[in-house]
């Protein structure tokens, strides 16, 4: 009845912010509680779900959101966004602007979350895309499988390390294994960016005119400078994660500031004031609730309730016990490779994350790995894989991703559940044929 239960919830969501246009924030908030009653939930225990998912779900991604659309805005509204993207195009060309994001997304998310990466690249990606005259509906698919291919499969993400350590896998032999398996998985994804997500015309600022763009580039900053609030996030939060796995050969001091400074959300934050320095003429009005950053706040507002929302949607489902509904169930089955990679994105699909799918797989395969054939490293990093495979299977709306990616790219929700969600089906379900043909030739 859980499995059943959360198919009508989907549905449910969908009816009420596809066709009634309910607001997702409602929504997920009244269907999550709906469903905890109807699974037998205590009151006590809704409202416990309720809290933690909104707090924890806020506690971690509440201020990356914040600080992100500051800089975004300021990256925008100085030009600099436009100055990076048009000298990317000269690099890639206009018709690969696709392909680009979706490669700079692969190689951002090894070492940062894939919401982080989405708000970090997301004005870039908008200032690419107006600049290359497609849809935004493209890019931005292309740029969350991207992100979604190595948050999933490739350590150093936490997810695919806490898989690695709980079965006692090589972390080397994950990587080996994981890299080229996202990596081919990733081309099926933005072809499918390509031929399909394309054909749904989002403007990336319909706001902004071709005129107004070309005004910003007058008065914008050089390429250089413009990069500096973006790379420098991105080259602390990838220093902070060397000197986690160095931080045996490392002066202590030197590594707690290391540790501070790649923090995401203090990464963020610097990044944020090196976009200070982006206008040509910087006044303090920019940063009042009439300026940039007061309008940057009011829009950061609604995609952190909406992104709680999906939090407490996952809590809810989390703490119903559906995890260990879905793992009895598939316990007997007999799929080899497969196996796993389905109990995965059976776990991703029902409650949102793509961590808690990993940890949760993993720590119910520990007890599985010599029944199914499990016995050898490689096998083990195999498996391991093909966690991550199934993790990225499917994201839609108990997932924080989604709603970052879908809010921060003005996609209506029914939009979002036929191109990201299917693009993470794709993504996930290619990887995992990859994997089994690897499989094959290994063993």
């Amino acid at each position: 009845m859980e499995i059943i239960y959360l198919f009508l919830s989907i549905i449910l969501i969908i009816i009420l912010t596809a066709r009634l246009n309910v607001h997702p924030f409602l929504s997920l908030f009244v269907v999550a509680v709906l469903y905890g009653f109807l699974v037998g939930m205590s009151p006590e225990e809704v409202i416990a779900s309720v809290n933690e998912g909104f707090g924890v779900t806020i506690g971690k991604i509440g201020l990356l959101i914040v600080f992100g659309v500051v800089m975004g805005a300021f990256l925008e509204n100085s030009g600099a966004a436009y100055s990076m993207a048009e000298k990317i195009l000269k690099i890639t060309g206009s018709k690969r602007v696709p392909e680009a994001m979706g490669i700079i997304g692969y190689f951002v998310s090894i070492p940062v979350f894939g919401d982080s990466g989405f708000l970090l690249l997301s004005p870039l990606n908008k200032s690419l895309t107006k600049k290359a005259g497609i849809s935004l509906a493209c890019t931005a698919v292309a740029l969350g499988l991207g992100l979604t291919a190595t948050h999933t499969m490739v350590p150093p993400t936490p997810g695919p390390i806490a898989a690695a350590g709980i079965l006692g896998a090589d972390l080397g032999l994950v990587i080996l294994i994981g890299i080229p398996v996202s990596a081919i998985a990733l081309v099926f994804g933005l072809i499918f960016a390509k031929k399909y997500a394309a054909k749904t015309f989002i403007d990336p600022n319909p706001e902004v005119s071709e005129e107004q763009i070309s005004l910003r580039l007058k008065n914008a900053p050089g390429f250089f400078k413009s990069s500096f609030p973006v790379i420098v996030p991105i080259l602390l939060i990838i220093i902070q994660s060397f000197a986690r796995n160095f931080s045996e050969s490392m002066n202590e001091y030197v590594l707690k500031v290391l540790l501070f400074l790649g923090e995401p959300v203090i990464a963020l934050f610097i990044g944020t004031l090196l976009s200070f320095t982006l206008p040509k003429k910087f006044n303090l009005e920019l940063l009042s609730t009439k300026g940039w950053v007061g309008q940057a706040l009011k829009d950061a507002a609604t995609i952190i309730l909406i992104t709680g929302a999906g939090g407490i949607f996952g809590k809810v489902l989390q703490n119903s016990g559906l995890a260990d509904v879905i793992g009895t169930s598939l316990s007997g089955v007999q799929l080899s490779i497969f196996f796993p990679f389905f109990l995965a994105a059976a776990l991703k699909t029902a409650q949102g994350s793509s961590t808690v799918a990993l940890i949760t797989t993993a720590s119910i395969m520990v007890s599985l790995m010599e029944p199914l054939g499990f016995h050898t490293e490689l096998q083990k990093a195999m498996v391991v894989t093909a966690i991550g495979c199934g993790s990225a299977v499917v994201s839609h709306a108990n997932d924080s991703f989604f709603w970052v990616l879908t809010q921060m790219s003005g996609m209506e929700v029914k939009t979002g559940y036929r191109l990201f969600s299917t693009g993470t089906f794709i993504l996930g379900t290619s990887a995992a044929v990859v994997l089994f043909i690897i499989n094959l030739f290994l063993n």
